[in-house]
């Protein structure tokens, strides 16, 4: 049912008559995310300003059972912040303030709609460091970060966003708003409330702030890329590396399609001849730096790398990593549909998941080229395909349904940072199993009875 002329007016009462959007051509880039093949219009767009609107609109919301989906830069790959029909899409991209710096306490606290790449500059400004670099971070906002639990190539050394949240100021579905956590790094008084909505996907509450650990600026770094004719001889090195007790802040790879692809894309010098890239980061204190770039080269070479290439300079290595950080750019030039999924297994099961990939790639005719976290076991299948073939896309959907099947099978998971939205719903309870699903809905029904934020994501 559309929303109603007396919730229309009551919300441009709370927000301002400028900042609702209802007519069918401004609200078309608000009916989709970053997930292809998805696509809903929703009954109005809102763009709050603060913690209050958001309270008045969720109370409206909650009185009249009206479906809510809050919604950052919408670069979600899950359908996360798809809407649903007729639903308020409320969007806290105008929420982008930092508010302060601590420079003492070694923290930094946000609004939700802050980009990710801000925040990092800003922590470099003040001589700090926030880790977390999901893909999307030149866009992505912290709120949606924090939505998701965003990953990135540095969580292999550094963590996930998850690790970085000190404290929240959420906006709860009756429209009362809580505080959780604090600038304090020994805080057990009760249950870890902000973990709770981290990785919630909008489903619990509203982010209306964000308390953000920092952590000093690593003193040197060094990148150096290594390619293999053999996908096993990548995924042994990784192996060796982590057996050697060296963490680098990035181990990253590309397999034969995308670093094609990367190469015609971004001209970045890449050998055509390989079967897999690793990209491979060290930082820290100059001369451990320097000591384990040097055990990687040689642990590469062992391992029977066709080359390792060691960046000479920042500007040789910013080069280098644009590599593995363009591969979804590179990828999505090649057909009119590009879908980027995540199943992550333990490390020692990566090589076998990505042949398996390949194989399901050929018992469904389809091309994928695969990329991800080899240091933590995350890879990123990604399917070129045409939305509008929908028989292809019924071979792509079944094909997904495999991998996420082996990946359960090798002790994974079906989702490593890009959460399951409306795309990965239906294996989540295969993965879960019934005690969990179970308290996931009861969690979900004590703080949010009415079903109001973010409807049908998740679980049903």
């Amino acid at each position: 049912m559309a929303l109603s002329e007396n919730i229309l007016c009551e919300l441009q009462r709370i927000v301002g008559r400028e900042n609702v959007l209802t007519s069918k051509e401004d609200l078309i880039p608000y009916s989709f995310d970053g997930t292809a093949a998805m696509i809903q219009m929703p009954g109005c767009v809102l763009f709050v300003k603060n913690a209050q609107e958001v309270s008045s609109i969720l109370k409206l919301a909650n009185q009249t059972k009206t479906a809510v989906v809050t919604r950052g830069s919408g670069t979600g790959l899950s359908g996360g912040s798809l809407p649903s029909v007729d639903c308020i899409v409320m969007c806290t991209v105008r929420m982008d303030k930092i508010l302060e710096v601590d420079r003492a306490n070694l923290t930094m606290l946000v609004e939700p709609g802050v980009i990710t790449l801000t925040i990092a500059d800003e922590a470099i400004k003040a001589g700090l460091f926030y880790p977390p670099d999901p893909g999307s971070m030149k866009i992505s906002t912290i709120g949606g970060n924090v939505a998701e639990n965003s990953g990135g190539l540095r969580g292999l050394k550094y963590g996930i966003t998850r690790n970085y949240v000190m404290g929240l100021e959420v906006v709860l579905p009756d429209g009362e708003i809580l505080w959780t956590g604090n600038k304090c790094v020994k805080d057990v008084a009760g249950y870890s409330i902000k973990d709770l909505f981290v990785g919630s996907e909008g489903t619990l509450g509203v982010i209306t702030k964000v308390l953000l650990k920092l952590i000093p600026k690593p003193a040197a770094k060094k990148t150096m890329v290594a390619t293999f004719n053999v996908m096993d001889a990548a995924a042994q090195t990784v192996s060796d590396i982590i057996a050697a007790q060296i963490i680098p802040c990035t181990l990253e790879f590309l397999d034969r399609t995308t670093i094609h692809c990367v190469e015609d894309f971004a001209k970045v010098g890449l050998p055509l001849d390989c079967e897999a890239l690793l990209l491979m980061e060290t930082d820290g204190h100059p001369a451990a730096v320097a000591d384990e770039a040097a055990k990687m080269e040689e642990l590469a070479r062992k391992n029977g790398a066709m080359e390792v290439r060691v960046a000479k300079d920042e500007a040789e290595a910013n080069k280098l990593a644009s590599a593995r950080r363009s591969a979804f750019s590179a990828l999505a030039r090649v057909s009119p549909t590009t879908i980027l999924e995540d199943a992550t297994v333990p490390r020692s099961e990566l090589a076998r998941m990505v042949r398996f990939v390949e194989v399901i790639a050929k018992k469904y005719k389809l091309r994928v080229g695969t990329f991800g976290h080899m240091g933590d076991g995350n890879l990123h299948p990604t399917f070129l395909t045409d939305e509008r073939n929908k028989e292809e896309m019924h071979r792509v959907h079944e094909a997904f349904k495999e991998i996420f099947d082996e990946a359960i099978r090798l002790g994974g998971t079906i989702t490593g940072e890009h959460g399951v939205g409306l795309a990965k719903k239906d294996f989540l309870p295969k993965f879960l199993g019934e005690a969990q699903m179970r308290v996931h809905r009861e969690l979900r029904k004590a703080l949010d009875p009415n079903g109001i934020l973010n409807p049908g994501k998740m679980f049903e």
